[in-house]
């Protein structure tokens, strides 16, 4: 039935062999597959193998046709009895079109075989070269390694010995190999004359004949035992100077006997470092490094150069021999002449006449070359603006001579002082090098002219507001002798006030006027100054006016700018305050453009000017009753700030264009309730007593320190006075009473009239108020900050 397992493997389970080593593809076992005749189609899933125990990939299972199929080796990995499992387990499962399924096993050993000896260590993988230096004595060289898979006795042969050299057939060779392995050299080598390589075949063989084979390589080393030897014949060369870096001098060449079959490898020197030649280590190409200046010390004395050339068949500790060369330096024309120095300022004044010498250029000039055939040279080429007004005397003497006189303010001239020229200065010899001169001719000219001012007078208008510093003008000169440059502007006379020496400043080159003080309309309207324009040999004068424009920049100012008085809480509406009247006056602006308003401090607006505005003078008028009684009053001090500008008579648009200039006044108002206090002391008399003292916030102290003073001096006298009164009771006792009766006799009593007496003291004390009396109606000062007190 379906799905039930069923035998469908023919032949298994069974047991099967495969030798080691097997290639892939190599049978192992054949069977069959048997299936159900429901199942005309064969088999669904082929046989296959699932599973091996121990794991393994080394099997595969392939179709031989008609249901027949074989187990073979797939060679990965290659089967090894020395190092693998002997034996696999291998699971086998197939399924038939019909779904019946069957799982066999299949053993499969493996077996030994017999396998050549393996070689171990580098010569397994290799060609193994060894190297022997000549001259080595016989010695052990080098040990085979070889073992058998199956742990069998091996036996070391000495099976080809050759050398590549000399033959390709077997001939005795300078070398043992033992049966053990190790290889011996059997002489001592000449690289010089014996073979310089061998090639040694080993073969190991184990007890059934098996063999394997390995080649080892011997070379000998060549040592160094020969002194190399110089080649070149030599000796003497000669070269021109200035020759470029790398220019070939010589090529020095040499042989080393110990290098006869290969190219020699010798390495060259000089033996002290030479600033001039150096030579190549290994080609010993001698060549030019550096400049070589035939006209310079020490070349200049001693143009002949010797070297000492060696050269090595080692960098170090090896053989070597010397040699010594002689290279002779020849001059070559390779220096123009030149002048020290090349560029030359003379002057000369606009009326020098014509033939003055003026340089001689020969002085300067020389040329370094030391054959005397190169350093000869003329002058020649004489250009450059203006150069036709000179000319070279000749042209080996190089003197230069104004051949034309030259007057700046001719209009025919070219209108410089400064004449650029060159003059050439070349080699007679070729190739003839040359260098340029370059003469400038300064013409001094001579003054002839006054200097001559655009105006005979200037005239500013400055508004007095104008900053210090502000340039308000400018004046100009000129001079037909010279350049506007050196004409030099100073201020001769006037300038000056009460105040300031010099309120003007002009630039000495340019000429611009500036301001150094502020100016005042209000002092002075005009200044006229005097300038003077120079050329350091003549001067010429012009006068400048400067009118001074009004601007609004003066403030009102008025008097008195601070006031403090006290006043009753019972003052009248509409009563001018103690009678204070303020004045003011503005030095740039009419009295009716005052206008007078308290900006801070009017609290409740019980204080108003009157009139406000139009007039020099105002008076302070009390604008409404104080109320502390329902409590819309609570200062008793008003400290008001009052403004008073001079923009009365500007428009509203004038004001927002025009300068409007704020004054300022300080009034202190305390208002007391009862100014007096009285105490009745006799009948008919109130005595009131008070002692203040005046503080200053900005000098607490000089109050206190007064005060203090004033106490001590006060004790001082009260003492003094006590003592006096003593003395004089004990000098002069005073006459006793009889019976009580006194000695005048007591006026008329009469009805008691009432005055009051106030006593003032005060100790440094500032009276900066004044006040009427409510009560006596008399007048009194007061001092704001102590309220102290006196009468009129």
């Amino acid at each position: 039935l379906a799905g039930r397992r069923t035998r469908l493997l023919k032949g298994l389970p069974a047991t099967s062999t495969v030798e080691e080593n097997a290639a892939a593809g190599v049978s192992v076992y054949t069977f069959n597959v048997t299936v159900s005749p429901l199942s005309s189609e064969g088999v669904a899933i082929p046989p296959t193998i699932v599973n091996s125990n121990p794991l393994t990939e080394a099997f595969d299972i392939e179709s031989k046709g008609d249901l027949e199929y074989r187990v073979v080796t797939t060679g990965n990995p290659v089967l090894d009895y020395e190092t693998m499992p002997k034996s696999f387990d291998l699971q086998i499962f197939v399924e038939d079109t019909a779904g019946r399924t069957d799982l066999n096993i299949l053993t499969v050993q493996v077996t030994d075989k017999n396998e050549r000896p393996v070689f171990r260590g580098n010569i397994a993988i290799q060609t193994v070269t060894i190297y022997v230096l000549e001259g080595t004595p016989p010695e052990f060289i080098y040990q085979v390694d070889a073992a058998d898979p199956e742990n069998a006795e091996l036996k070391v042969n000495n099976a080809l010995l050759s050398s590549f050299q000399y033959s390709v057939h077997p001939a005795p060779v300078p070398f043992l190999v033992l049966e053990s392995g190790a290889i011996f050299s059997t002489k001592e080598f000449d690289y010089e004359k014996d073979p310089h390589c061998y090639f040694l075949n080993i073969t190991v063989t184990d007890p059934d004949g098996l063999k394997s084979t390995k080649t080892v390589n011997i070379n000998i080393i060549n040592i160094n035992d020969e002194r190399p030897y110089f080649t070149t014949k030599q000796r003497i060369y000669r070269i021109p100077e200035e020759q470029s870096p790398g220019t070939i001098v010589a090529n020095i060449t040499a042989e080393d006997p110990d290098d006869e079959d290969f190219p020699s490898r010798l390495f060259y020197s000089i033996q002290s470092s030479h600033r001039y030649f150096s030579i190549n280590p290994t080609t010993g190409v001698l060549q030019v490094t550096g400049r070589i200046d035939r006209d310079a010390l020490p070349l200049r004395l001693h143009p002949n150069i010797s070297l000492i050339v060696r050269v090595e068949d080692s960098p170090s500790s090896g053989h070597a021999s010397e040699m010594e060369i002689t290279i002779i330096i020849d001059d070559i024309n390779d220096n123009p002449p030149e002048c020290n120095p090349s560029t030359f300022r003379r002057e000369a004044n606009e009326n020098t006449t014509a033939g003055t010498f003026l340089l001689d250029l020969r002085n300067y000039c020389k040329d370094i070359d030391v054959d005397p055939s190169h350093n000869q040279f003329n002058f020649t080429g004489l250009s450059g603006f203006g150069s036709n007004n000179f000319a070279l005397d000749s042209t080996v003497s190089g003197r230069l001579v104004m051949i034309e006189s030259i007057d700046l303010e001719n209009p025919a001239n070219l209108g410089v002082e400064v004449y650029s020229l060159t003059v050439r200065v070349q080699d007679i010899a070729c190739p003839s090098y040359s260098n340029i001169i370059y003469i400038y001719i300064r013409i001094k000219p001579v003054n002839d002219f006054f200097p001559v001012f655009s105006n005979l007078s200037y005239v500013f208008n400055v508004p007095e507001i104008t900053k210090v510093g502000s340039t308000i003008g400018r004046v100009n000169a000129r001079d037909k002798d010279s350049s506007p440059s050196v004409i030099t502007y100073s201020i001769v006379a006037g300038g000056g006030t009460r105040d300031y020496t010099n309120i003007f400043w002009i630039s000495p080159t340019r000429g611009d006027v500036k301001i150094l003080a502020r100016l005042d309309y209000e002092t002075t309207q005009k200044h006229i100054l005097i300038v003077q324009a120079s050329d350091q040999e003549k001067t010429a004068t012009a006068s400048v006016t400067v009118n001074v424009l009004e601007v609004n920049d003066e403030e009102p100012v008025c008097s008195p700018n601070f006031y403090s008085f006290q006043i009753p809480v019972s003052l009248a509406v509409g009563t001018n305050i103690n009678g204070f009247r303020i004045e003011c006056q503005d030095r740039d602006s009419d009295p009716r453009s005052f206008r007078y308003f308290i900006n801070e401090g009017n609290v409740n607006n019980h204080f108003t000017f009157s009139p406000s505005a139009g007039s020099n003078t105002s008076r302070l008028i009390l604008a409404s009753r104080f109320d502390y009684e329902s409590g819309l009053d609570t200062n008793w001090i008003y400290r008001l700030h009052v403004y008073i500008t001079d923009d009365n008579l500007l428009s509203a648009r004038d004001k927002t264009t025009r300068l409007i200039k704020t004054g300022t006044v300080t009034l202190s108002i305390r208002v007391i309730p009862n100014p007096t206090t009285v105490i009745a002391i006799t009948p008919g008399f109130t005595v009131v007593t008070k002692r203040e003292n005046l503080f200053s916030e900005s000098a607490w102290y000089v109050p206190f320190v007064i005060t203090l003073g004033s106490l001590l001096l006060l004790g001082l006298l009260g003492y003094l006075g006590f003592l006096l009164a003593t003395w004089v009771r004990t000098r002069c006792p005073p006459a006793g009473k009889a019976d009580g009766t006194p000695l005048i006799n007591a006026p008329e009593k009469k009805k008691p009239k009432k005055e009051v007496v106030v006593t003032m003291t005060k100790l440094n004390t500032a009276f900066d108020g004044e006040a009427r009396d409510p009560v006596t109606g008399k007048m009194y000062e007061f001092n704001t900050q102590s309220g102290a007190r006196r009468w009129k």
